[in-house]
């Protein structure tokens, strides 16, 4: 029986090769297939619907697959899954849809910015300071990592949050939803109480924050295999 091939879904600014490089190597040391997809995040021509298209494309050959999504990649990683040979969606520090909720409604839906608002005040940082990449994003990845990514920023155009979830219902393929307990984006009590809500499962934890990937590819390498 053949393995199953990992198909990598990026969060903002689908830069899926840039995010994804360092698991997809610890996967292929372990034996293990993967395929990371390139989404057009700052295309402003190109939404959710897409996204979808572009990861169905990217595993059509494919007979056995795994959708792992980070971040927003959840939208589009689950709503595709739904179309392919998907034997699990692994979800890493994602969101979670609901049908017919749009990526733009999904903040206020779940109360994300109170959360994180929480999490800085226990943490000991100023809520009300402006936001910046560093503080959510890169405080755990080390400086040559960040270095190799290089210095052009991709953001996610308005278009991917527009689009409605397309699904009437959670896809029934068996999920598992990874979270970082370092996350301060998506902080890891929010990530439980989310996927208990929507989904009536448990969270495993992973060290790292929310580009897990990028700070602990080992741990979350690990993980992925560990769900299938």
């Amino acid at each position: 029986m053949a393995e199953s091939t990992y198909v990598l879904v990026p969060g903002a600014g689908g830069q899926a090769a840039a995010y994804w490089h360092l698991v997809r190597r610890e996967l292929g040391e372990r034996g293990l297939a993967s395929v990371a997809v390139e989404l057009p995040g700052d295309d402003p021509g190109k939404g959710l619907p897409d996204y979808v298209d572009l990861i169905v494309a990217a595993a059509a050959d494919l007979d056995d697959v795994v959708v792992v999504a980070q971040s927003i990649g959840g939208f589009s990683g689950s709503w595709a899954a739904d179309r392919l040979p998907a034997s699990r969606i692994v979800l890493l520090n994602a969101m979670i849809p609901l049908p017919g909720e749009t990526a733009g409604e999904w903040w206020g839906a779940t109360g994300s910015a109170e959360a994180r608002r929480d999490h800085d005040i226990r943490e000991g940082r100023d809520p009300d300071a402006n936001f910046d990449l560093e503080t959510y994003f890169l405080h755990d990845i080390p400086a040559d990592t960040i270095a190799a990514l290089g210095d052009e920023e991709h953001g996610e155009a308005d278009a991917v949050f527009a689009a409605p979830w397309g699904l009437d219902a959670w896809p029934d393929i068996p999920t598992t939803v990874l979270a970082g307990r370092s996350d301060r984006f998506f902080p890891y009590a929010f990530q439980q109480r989310v996927a208990r809500e929507r989904l009536g499962i448990g969270v495993t934890e992973i060290p790292g924050g929310h580009l897990a990937a990028l700070s602990q590819p080992v741990a979350v390498a690990e993980a992925i295999v560990s769900a299938t």
